[in-house]
C-alpha cells in the first residue's frame, strides 16, 4: 500500500514539472492587471488649483485605529489661486508598518487629500524605509497608480437612501346607518290617543273616577265612620 501511494506522488510531481508557470517573482517584470479593490500604499494630492489639497484638519489622525498618523498644521494662509484663506499642512508622517489598510483615513478627508495606491512601496531593510514622509507621500502621487475611491465617493455609498413619503391611505367611505322599522300602532294605543284628543281621559282612568265618585255618598260616609268605630257596648232599657 505504501509503494502505491509512493508512485502516485511521483506521477504527480511529473505531471506538473513541464507546466507553465502561474506565478512570476519578485520585481514583477510584464504589467500583471490588479483587482480594483487592491490597496498598498498611500498618496497625497494635489486639488483642482494645483495647491496641496491637505488643510491640516487631523480628522485622518483622529481616526486612524492605528494611531501611525500625525499631521502638524500650518495655519491658515492666503490662497495664491483663488485669494482666500484656506488651511495648510506644514508635515505629515505615515507609518505603514502598522497600517491595517481600512481606508477610514480616506473616508473622513473633507478634500479628497489623501488616496491609496495599488503599488507597493519598495521592501527595505529597516522600519524607517516604510514610514512614509509627506515628501514621499507627494511623490507617490506622480505614480498614477491611485485608486478609484475618494473620500467623497466612500460616504456617497455608504450613506443611507433619501425616505420615500408614504403613500397617503384613504379612509373607507362611512356607510349611512340602517333605517330603523317604524311601529305599528295597535288598536288600544290608537283608543287611548283618541280619548286623549276629545278631552275625556283614557279608558284606564275609568275605574279610578268611579272609585273616587263612590266617596261623596253621605249614607255610605256615615256606615263606614260607624263600622270603624267598633260595635256600640251601651245598655239599652229593655236589657235591664
Amino acid at each position: 500500500m505504501s509503494w502505491m501511494s509512493t508512485f502516485d506522488n511521483l506521477g504527480v510531481n511529473l505531471r506538473n514539472l513541464f507546466r507553465a508557470k502561474n506565478t512570476e517573482p519578485l520585481p514583477w517584470e510584464s504589467t500583471r492587471e490588479r483587482s480594483a479593490r487592491y490597496r498598498a500604499s498611500f498618496a497625497l494630492v494635489h486639488n483642482e488649483h494645483g495647491e496641496e489639497a491637505c488643510i491640516g484638519c487631523k480628522m485622518c489622525e483622529k481616526i486612524c485605529p492605528s494611531e501611525i498618523i500625525t499631521v502638524v498644521p500650518g495655519g491658515r494662509q492666503e490662497s495664491a489661486a483663488t485669494g482666500k484663506k484656506r488651511g495648510t499642512c506644514k508635515d505629515f508622517t505615515l507609518d505603514l508598518n502598522a497600517c491595517i489598510v481600512c481606508e477610514l483615513c480616506v473616508q473622513v478627508c473633507p478634500e479628497d487629500a489623501i488616496l491609496m495606491l495599488k503599488v507597493q512601496e519598495t521592501p527595505g531593510y529597516q522600519r524607517e524605509d516604510l514610514v512614509l514622509t509627506m515628501d514621499k507621500l507627494y511623490e507617490n502621487e506622480k505614480l498614477g497608480a491611485t485608486t478609484w475611491a475618494t473620500g467623497a465617493k466612500l460616504i456617497e455609498m455608504q450613506s443611507p437612501p433619501p425616505e420615500e413619503p408614504a403613500p397617503e391611505v384613504k379612509a373607507p367611505p362611512k356607510e349611512a346607518p340602517a333605517a330603523q322599522p317604524i311601529a305599528t300602532p295597535t288598536p288600544a294605543a290608537t283608543d287611548e290617543v283618541k280619548a286623549e284628543a276629545a278631552g275625556t281621559g283614557s279608558p284606564a282612568q275609568a275605574p279610578q273616577a268611579a272609585t273616587t265618585s263612590s266617596s261623596d255618598d253621605p249614607a255610605r260616609e256615615g256606615a263606614d265612620a260607624s263600622s270603624a268605630e267598633g260595635p256600640d257596648t251601651t245598655p239599652k232599657e229593655g236589657d235591664a
